[in-house]
C-alpha cells in the first residue's frame, strides 16, 4: 500500500524528460520494467535503494545494488536499467532528477554542487548508517507531496529548497571519501564494450559498419551481436544511436545549429534524426535549442 502523500511513479514508465522545472523526486516499487533500453538526458540522475536490490548498466559498467546504496549518474552518460526477474520484484528506490541550474542556484557560487557526479569510479556509494538515515531522511522529505501539518504549497517550496541544498551538500563531502566508493568487484566493467564504445566516439561523423566493430574486438559479425546484446541488453544499431544523440545535443548545447548537430552526430538523414532525437530528450532538436539559448540569457 503507498504511504499517504509520496509521490510515486510505476515501475514500468519509460518516461525519462521532465515535467517540473529544476528538479524531480519520487518513489519507484517493483522490479525496473521500464527504461530497459540505452538513454541519456540532460539533467542528473541519483538513484537510492531504500529496499531490496537494484541493477543497473552505466556505459560500460554493470552495477548491482542493495538496500541502503546510491548511485549518481552524471549528465550525458548512457544508462539503462537491468531486469531480472524475481530478483528485484521488493525492491523500493527514491529518483532524483535535478538540473545543473537548479544546483547552481542551491549553492549561490559558493560550491559545485554538482561535483559529486564527475568524481572517477563506479559511481556507486555506501554510507555509513548514520550518514545514510540522515541523507534518506532529506529525500523521503523531498518524496512527499505536501507539508503534513499545513498542506501550504509555498512553505514545502521553501522546506524543499533547504533540504535539497543539505542533501547535497553532505553527498558531496561523502562522496569525496574514497572509501564510501564501490570496489572493482562490484562494479562489473566490460572490456569489450569500451572498446567498441572507444571506436564509436572516433567515427561518429563516418559511417559506423558492423563489419568494423566486430573486427575491433577481432570476433565474427554474428558472434560479436550476440555477445555485444548480452552485455548491453541492447543491440549495437540501438547503442550506435544513442552515442549519435549525446553528440547531438553536446553540439546544440555549445551554440551549433539543428543541421550542425545532425552533420556532428553523423546523421544521413534528417529524418532519423529528428525522430530519435525527439523520443530520447522528449522535445525536438529546435525545442532543445531554444532552451538553450534561454539558459544562456
Amino acid at each position: 500500500m503507498q504511504r499517504m502523500g509520496v509521490r510515486r511513479v510505476e515501475a514500468a514508465d519509460e518516461r525519462q524528460y521532465m515535467i517540473h522545472e529544476g528538479y524531480e523526486v519520487y518513489e519507484k516499487v517493483g522490479a525496473p520494467t521500464g527504461a530497459a533500453a540505452f538513454h541519456c538526458h540532460d539533467f542528473y540522475e541519483i538513484i537510492y535503494v531504500a529496499e531490496g536490490e537494484f541493477f543497473s548498466m552505466v556505459e560500460n559498467r554493470s552495477c548491482r545494488m542493495k538496500k541502503g546504496d546510491f548511485l549518481l549518474i552524471d549528465r550525458h552518460v548512457m544508462h539503462k536499467y537491468e531486469f531480472e526477474k524475481e530478483r528485484q520484484d521488493h525492491s523500493r528506490r527514491i529518483i532524483v532528477w535535478i538540473t545543473r541550474q537548479m544546483l547552481e542556484g542551491l549553492s549561490e557560487g559558493k560550491m559545485d554542487l554538482a561535483e559529486c557526479f564527475g568524481r572517477p569510479g563506479s559511481g556507486v556509494y555506501h554510507f555509513p548508517v548514520y550518514y545514510e538515515e540522515m541523507l534518506r531522511g532529506y529525500l523521503m522529505q523531498l518524496a512527499l507531496s505536501q507539508m503534513r501539518e499545513t498542506g501550504e504549497a509555498g512553505a514545502k517550496e521553501v522546506l524543499d529548497k533547504g533540504f535539497l541544498t543539505l542533501f547535497f551538500v553532505y553527498l558531496n563531502v561523502l562522496c569525496s571519501r574514497q572509501e564510501y566508493g564501490f570496489v572493482p568487484r562490484e562494479a562489473v566493467e566490460h572490456p569489450m564494450v569500451e572498446q567498441v564504445a572507444a571506436y564509436i566516439e572516433g567515427h561518429l561523423q563516418e559511417r559506423i559498419l558492423l563489419e568494423d566493430l566486430a573486427e575491433q574486438v577481432h570476433m565474427s559479425k554474428y558472434y560479436f551481436l550476440r555477445r555485444f546484446k548480452e552485455l548491453t541488453g541492447v543491440t549495437v544499431h540501438a547503442y550506435v544511436t544513442g552515442k549519435r544523440l549525446i553528440r547531438a545535443g553536446q553540439e546544440i548545447r555549445a551554440g551549433g545549429s539543428v543541421s550542425q548537430a545532425c552533420q556532428a552526430a553523423g546523421f544521413g538523414e534528417y529524418s532519423s534524426f529528428l525522430r530519435n532525437f525527439k523520443k530520447t530528450f522528449g522535445v525536438s532538436p529546435g525545442e532543445y535549442r531554444e532552451f538553450c539559448l534561454r539558459e544562456r540569457i
